[in-house]
């Protein structure tokens, strides 16, 4: 007779995945709809939209001086991931904001998590 509790175990990890999980899209007033899109932590990364939050891109890069310098290009960027479904495709939080990002690469796209103390605005 099989042990429930080892037969189990590996699926309370899986659950405090998806309870963190709904404690993040919580945060943020999120609600998955349609497509799950994964999420992205660039926490440690500085970030700006470069256009409006609809039609924009989003830029993110170790540095602040490495975002800005365009010219050198040492810095990622994606358009924003504007899909019908969802309501909105920036969330801004107190802390945190997370946008729906398309990496223009094989498909993927991500809900990335910036840190508001790393946003450059100009």
């Amino acid at each position: 007779m099989p042990n429930h509790t080892e037969t189990r175990e590996p699926f309370g990890d899986l659950e405090q995945y998806f309870a963190l999980q709904q404690q993040i899209y919580d945060y943020f007033g999120y609600v998955e709809d349609w497509v799950v899109i994964p999420l992205d932590d660039q926490t440690n990364m500085y970030w700006c939209i470069d256009g409006d939050e609809r039609n924009g891109e989003v830029k993110w890069a170790e540095t602040p001086e490495k975002l800005a310098d365009v010219e050198a290009g040492d810095y990622y960027s994606g358009p924003i991931y504007t899909q019908r479904f969802l309501p909105k495709w920036v969330y801004r939080a107190k802390d945190y904001t997370m946008i729906s990002v398309d990496t223009m690469t094989d498909g993927n796209k991500f809900l990335m998590v910036f840190d508001n103390k790393r946003e450059i605005t100009s």
